[in-house]
């Protein structure tokens, strides 16, 4: 009898403590702290020549970092989506940064579905509460429309996702197509960035005001419009047909 309970303890709640080691280990290490744009500038000329020479090795490791960032809730997914437009381009790092959050998310997604996401729902949090009733109503789309947003705290999408047991197909799905334009555009950005870093200077956002990076930039400003016209678009679909007398 003990050890089926402990196999069972390790399957519930096994995923939780290895997630929380990794945020820990993190934390302790300093490791956190090199996901910058000033860690990148310092750093980048060696991890192109060595994606250069290594680029199956060098995306591998990428996505390792981006999904493991992403699961333990690091706030470095921006640094890493214009790490990889800046490593391997627009359109490598691009699929490469939406393959990162959507493995992180399904992670995260995975692990809600355990026994924690039995903890989490005794939690009546107003915000979590007001996403899930989104996701009773239509799953696919309020998913797609919180990732088409990229201001929308990541792990918040996450964690509902999973509490409300959203079906797995679904998940990923919204979770691909709703991060592709956004993925793409910080990539887009990255790729300029060389350019950036070898001005004088501190990095910042105005530093990426550079030809290179003003197309990017305007595509960011179309994402916001995109939520909008996705709900537009549900009620031309949903709309009632009219009283016929």
């Amino acid at each position: 009898m003990t050890g089926p309970g402990a196999l069972g303890l390790l399957r519930r709640y096994g995923p939780v403590a290895l997630l929380v080691a990794l945020l820990v280990t993190a934390l302790v290490s300093g490791l956190a702290e090199h996901l910058s744009l000033e860690e990148l500038r310092a750093q980048g000329e060696s991890l192109r020549e060595f994606a250069r020479q290594r680029p199956v090795l060098s995306v591998l490791i990428y996505l390792t970092v981006y999904v493991a960032t992403v699961s333990i809730s690091l706030p470095g997914a921006l640094i890493l989506s214009l790490s990889g437009g800046y490593l391997f381009g627009p359109f490598l790092g691009g699929a490469a940064a939406v393959s990162g959050a959507t493995g992180g998310s399904t992670v995260v997604y995975l692990v809600c579905k355990t026994a924690f996401g039995d903890f989490l729902r005794r939690w009546k949090n107003p915000l979590l509460l007001k996403v899930e009733d989104g996701f009773r109503e239509n799953a696919f789309a309020y998913l797609l429309t919180l990732r088409l947003i990229p201001a929308f705290p990541l792990l918040l999408v996450n964690v509902a996702a999973g509490l409300m047991e959203v079906p797995f197909g679904t998940f990923l799905s919204a979770s691909v197509l709703g991060m592709l334009p956004s993925s793409f555009v910080y990539a887009g950005i990255g790729s300029g960035l060389g350019h950036v870093f070898a001005q004088s200077g501190p990095v910042s956002l105005d530093s990426l005001m550079s030809p290179r990076g003003y197309l990017p930039i305007i595509g960011m400003g179309a994402l916001a419009f995109l939520p909008p016209l996705w709900r537009h678009w549900r009620r031309g679909r949903v709309a009632p047909a009219p009283d016929v007398k």
